[in-house]
């Protein structure tokens, strides 16, 4: 027999809702859900400029937890919208720490995915006394084969007719670079210039989320409300390096050696392939790899939120 797998929580609405002004024009959005004292939890949505959604909130058992989630700068309902100036790795490390210290939290979990588990490391790297165990979801360590195979050759040996829409956009002369091209079009001063690259490269991005076709989320990510910050913030980490050195998460594993961790990665991620995820579980021996066999990237694939419950509700001490 086998096990049936975790759901989501209930449906939950927050219990505290605000925005903190981080300095240097920017207010980020913020939501508390879940049992105020209870175990803090920090969530970090994916991107570059990605934001939050309900279901974000529904991965906790709100009776044992205490939970913020924040849009990054520039993303959902954080202001300015779509900024791209002051927004960068290290001043998202430092709002985290602004949100702890706002919330009074001593120690907290810190939970992310994509490029929230990049934001997660960084931050646990540099404020490892501030968390109690870190959750990832689709390791990506910003290393250049993980952005050479999104954006120049490996998933588009997959997602071939995607790809082909995705560079379908750029001139021929300028494919060889086609995170600058993009970023070029990104802020154009042409409203349909933009528009057009925010859409395709969003599309792009949805395409290679999910083990099947979800055409839920391709409209989602077609949506120039969700496109436009996700494009431009991403496209511009990606031209940056994500603001780090070379491989600087890996090699800086040993400041949370430490502390306990439980990576959750779909065996047919095409947007994180699971190298990355086996990387990081060699060098860090306190962390458990837990490989979903029947899944890709995407948070909502049923095998991924089985896990991630499964390691929220250990670390709150839940029997299953």
């Amino acid at each position: 027999m086998t096990e049936e797998r975790r759901t989501l929580y209930p449906e939950i609405t927050p219990y505290e809702t605000g925005m903190l002004d981080v300095g240097e024009g920017h207010s980020l959005y913020y939501e508390r859900v879940g049992t105020k004292g209870a175990k803090p939890a920090v969530f970090l949505h994916g991107g570059p400029g990605g934001g939050m959604s309900p279901d974000h909130r529904r991965q906790w058992d709100p009776d044992l937890y205490d939970v913020l989630l924040f849009d990054q700068r520039g993303c959902g309902k954080s202001l300015p919208f779509a900024e791209i100036e002051n927004n960068d790795t290290w001043r998202i490390v430092a709002d985290i720490e602004r949100l702890r210290e706002m919330c009074g939290h001593e120690t907290w979990q810190v939970f992310g995915g994509s490029w929230g588990a990049t934001l997660a490391l960084a931050y646990a790297q540099t404020h490892p006394g501030r968390v109690s165990e870190i959750i990832l979801r689709g390791v990506f360590l910003a290393r250049q084969t993980e952005k050479h195979w999104l954006y120049s050759y490996g998933a588009s040996e997959i997602m071939a007719e995607q790809w082909d829409d995705f560079t379908g956009l750029i001139p021929e002369a300028e494919r060889s670079d086609l995170v600058r091209a993009y970023y070029k079009r990104l802020t154009s001063p042409d409203e349909e210039t933009r528009l057009a690259a925010a859409r395709e490269w969003s599309l792009w991005e949805g395409n290679v989320a999910t083990l099947l076709p979800d055409a839920a989320l391709l409209d989602s990510f077609a949506n120039p409300e969700k496109a436009v910050p996700f494009a431009r913030i991403c496209a511009k980490f990606f031209l940056e390096d994500f603001f780090l050195k070379e491989a600087q998460l890996l090699a800086n594993v040993g400041t949370i050696s430490h502390l306990p961790g439980i990576i959750v990665q779909g065996r047919h991620d095409i947007c994180t392939p699971p190298t990355s995820a086996w990387a990081l579980r060699k060098a860090w021996p306190n962390a458990d790899l837990w490989i979903v066999p029947d899944a890709g990237h995407s948070a909502a694939e049923p095998g991924i939120v089985d896990g991630l419950v499964r390691a929220t509700d250990h670390f709150a001490g839940k029997q299953a």
